[in-house]
């Protein structure tokens, strides 16, 4: 038997394919156990990764440069299949929450952070807690809400919230990730430069506001260019549109990074634009698509971070970075969150308070230390060994209480009963989809569709009865029991009205 030990995987080794395999069928497989104990899989994918790293089995992996790399291309990803699937009129309620959040948030958050982190524990974590400035790229570093992790627990284990609080913690968990970057850019750029000056300030403010606008503006043209580019191009397939649609998110990525914009932000933006105005042709085999890549990104990403850390690293942070996460948890962010949310009354404090609690930490932060790391920062690897860390107290504090915390504060409710469309799909356009079973009730008027009498604006498209599906039409006799899939939309009558 070959022990792990004697493997040294990096992009081209021979053994990559194999171990690859092997780990993702072993990641796929304890997903269950996971949620029988309650525990977000992303938090297993790392452990398992961490467990045939070098503190485990031996499995080597140090090409740094590589897995920054990688691992940006998939929160890419993540970031784009979390626009596609964001619901516009779900949201724009919510839109200034989670704008404020996703940015003045993100920013109270690590300066609370920083200036804790070097008034209490600077001394004992190293060269980088020795200034305010290492404090505070460190405290950035972890500002964000990670998308991946909030994806995943929201819709993973369909937690339903009131309060609109589910697309709200999507919103901000999907948008603060460009805010953190930036962030984290302007300290290490001020690092590069040996320190801070009213100059210094100045050049931070332009990368802020240039990255944001750049961000933005490509994003905002590339969501409006895909509606014309998707309704002129005909495609034999859906999976073809598929390609078509990423080519055109990675598209709004590159550009804006070109042009010394966010990409992240670009690309979450399109996505938004695409999903809600572009009229995807085949949208749910597209989804479909989309779904599984994530699934794929998030295991491969939380899997190569797993293998990247030491463990044995982390036991001389452990103190201060339970200190710092602890702090960040309990103080730093429900202070953003209550301030930032300040003129939003309307909003209840219990709601603000779960708002606080869901600031989980995954694999975007660790990924923005590794930017740190890559840029040779002085205290890097401090820094991915503390973040690495809260991220891990995060995920099983935080992650593992969702729910409790939902129901504890009262926000949650049971689902609603899933809809059964048998895989048909209408364009958004032309009304919902619903679905009802015949009962006695039904029938005393009469037993045919026509005798049932139906209101104006539902129309029945599919009957199911047991194992056949039947085409309806006005005298067919319907049984208790008969499942039907209905349209609702406009009626005639509610056109003639409006004229």
């Amino acid at each position: 038997m070959i022990p792990l030990s004697l493997f040294s995987v990096n992009i081209v080794s021979e053994y990559l394919l194999l171990l690859v395999s092997l780990l993702v069928f072993i990641a796929i497989m304890i997903i269950k156990v996971g949620a029988r104990l309650g525990m977000p899989s992303l938090l297993l994918f790392l452990i398992l990764g961490m467990l045939v790293g070098r503190g485990g089995l031996g499995l080597r992996f140090d090409d740094i440069e590589s897995a920054e790399s990688l691992g940006h291309f998939a929160i890419t990803i993540i970031l784009f299949t979390g626009g596609l699937e964001t619901s516009l009129s779900e949201s724009r309620p919510i839109m200034r929450h989670g704008a404020v959040l996703s940015t003045l948030g993100v920013f109270l958050t690590a300066l609370l952070t920083g200036l804790f982190t070097y008034l209490v524990v600077g001394k004992h974590i190293g060269a980088i807690g020795s200034s305010l400035l290492g404090c505070l790229l460190l405290a950035s570093v972890m500002g964000s809400t990670d998308s991946a992790s909030v994806f995943s627990v929201l819709r993973g284990r369909k937690l339903h919230l009131r309060e609109r609080l589910a697309p709200l913690l999507e919103l901000e968990s999907g948008s603060n990730d460009p805010m953190a970057y930036i962030l984290t850019i302007i300290f290490v750029k001020f690092f590069s430069m040996g320190g801070t000056t009213i100059a210094h300030f100045w050049t931070g403010a332009g990368i802020l506001v240039l990255q944001v606008a750049v961000g933005l503006l490509v994003g905002l043209a590339v969501g409006y260019g895909a509606k014309y580019v998707l309704k002129k191009i005909e495609l034999p397939g859906g999976s073809l549109y598929s390609i078509l649609i990423l080519s055109l998110g990675l598209f709004a990525d590159g550009l804006a990074t070109v042009l010394h914009g966010n990409g992240l932000l670009a690309i979450y933006v399109a996505a938004i634009l695409m999903g809600n105005k572009a009229g995807i042709p085949e949208k749910k085999d597209v989804m479909k698509f989309f779904d599984g890549l994530t699934w794929l990104m998030q295991l491969l990403m939380f899997l190569m971070l797993g293998l990247l850390v030491d463990p044995s690293a982390m036991l001389p942070v452990a103190l201060p970075a339970l200190l710092i996460g602890l702090f960040m948890m309990l103080v730093a962010r429900p202070a953003s969150v209550f301030l930032s949310l300040l003129p939003f009354r309307k909003l209840s404090s219990k709601a603000k308070l779960y708002i606080s609690w869901v600031g989980l930490k995954g694999a975007g932060p660790i990924l923005f230390a590794l930017y740190a790391v890559v840029a040779e920062v002085e205290g890097s690897s401090e820094i991915f060994n503390i973040v690495f860390f809260i991220t891990l107290l995060s995920l099983v504090t935080q992650g593992m209480t969702l729910i409790p915390m939902a129901k504890l504060l009262k926000l949650s409710y049971d689902e609603d009963p899933q809809v059964e469309t048998f895989g048909m799909e209408i364009p958004e356009e032309m009304g919902m989809l619903r679905d009802h079973t015949v009962t006695e009730e039904d029938l005393l008027r009469g037993s045919t569709l026509r005798e049932m009498n139906l209101p104006h604006g539902i129309r029945v498209m599919m009957v199911r009865r047991g194992e056949h599906f039947l085409v309806p039409h006005g005298s067919m006799k319907l049984q208790s029991g008969d499942h039907l899939v209905i349209v609702v939309g406009e009626s005639d009558d509610d056109l003639i009205e409006e004229q």
